[in-house]
Formats: structure tokens, sequence, C-alpha cells
């Protein structure tokens, strides 16, 4: 073994080591951006939903961005079946084009009922943390409990918008009808 992997391996394993130590990902934002990240991954859309065979998973948000760059780094150089995986953010719902997983972070600006209700029908899968959002016409909220984040799924939403979501994230979810 080379002297200097030896050395590295003694700095790696000794108490105290003069290496950087990472930071566990414990903030609530982090978890999150890992969940939308995750979305793509157990969750299916129509064909129609991507101009093209390899186009791109968007994941969108809509309002304040919580995540920072956090996203950005989750995702970087993914793909999931065949599709790269890339971020934009919007400030206003009217920005929104093409888009495949829309984390909605309400404001003075952006409404819940007023973004749910231009997005009707659409194949986006719509994500928040607001109390009432799967209640509203939303498809999937964030809300924490015994201090985990858990999910709430409205599946008449998502069956209305023709998006299939795996059997694996409903497991993990409470579900609202």
């Amino acid at each position: 073994m080379p002297r200097a992997l030896i050395i590295l391996a003694i700095l790696i394993a000794a108490p105290g080591s003069v290496l950087p130590q990472t930071k566990p990902a414990t903030d609530e934002d982090e978890v999150k951006a890992v969940f939308l990240f995750n979305f793509a991954q157990f969750v299916e859309w129509p064909p129609e939903a991507f101009q093209a065979a390899d186009s791109p998973i968007v994941i969108g948000i809509l309002g304040r961005d919580p995540f920072g760059v956090y996203l950005e780094k989750t995702i970087e150089n993914v793909i999931v079946n065949g599709h790269p995986l890339v971020v934009e953010r919007y400030s206003s719902v009217k920005q929104i084009q093409t888009c495949h997983i829309l984390f909605i972070n309400p404001g003075r600006t952006v409404k819940i009922e007023n973004v749910l209700r231009t997005l009707n029908n659409k194949k986006i899968l719509t994500v928040s943390n607001v109390a009432d959002f799967t209640n509203q016409g939303g498809m999937i909220r964030f809300f924490s409990e015994d201090e985990k984040i858990k999910l709430e799924i409205n599946l008449n939403a998502v069956k209305a918008s023709n998006i299939t979501i795996s059997s694996k994230l409903l497991q993990l979810a409470e579900i609202v009808e």
C-alpha cells in the first residue's frame, strides 16, 4: 500500500482528525430535497409529459427556494429511466412550461389555490408543506411528526393527472382520498 494512502487512512481513523468532518444531513429542507429526488425514481409520468424520450425530468420550485444548492448537488449527473434531472425556479405559475415535480412554497405572490387551479389536469406532481395542501387538491404534502418528515398523498389528485406512484412510495405515506 503506498505510503500516502496509509497516512490518509490513519488521519481519517484518528480521533480529532485534521480532515474536515462532514455534517450529517439533518436539516429538514435537505431531507425534503432528497425526497424530491426520490420522487423522480418512484413516480411514472405518461409519455406525453415528455417532449422526447431523453427529455429531462424537471424539478421545479415555485416561490421562495428553501433548498439552496443542496437540491442541485443531490441530483447532479443523475439519470432516471433515461431522463436527466434538472432544477428550475419560478416566481409565478405562468412561468412554468415543462415541469414534472413542482414544490410549491407559497408567499405573498404565490397562492396555493390559484396554483392548483392553474395546474389542474397537467402532468405535474405537486408537492408542498402547507397544512391543508392535499385537501385543496395538491398531491403530496410534507409534514413533521416525531421529529421525522412524513408524507401525505392525495391519490385522487394523482390519478386525475394520469401519474402513477410506486407502491413502495405509497407504503411510506398517509393516503388521503
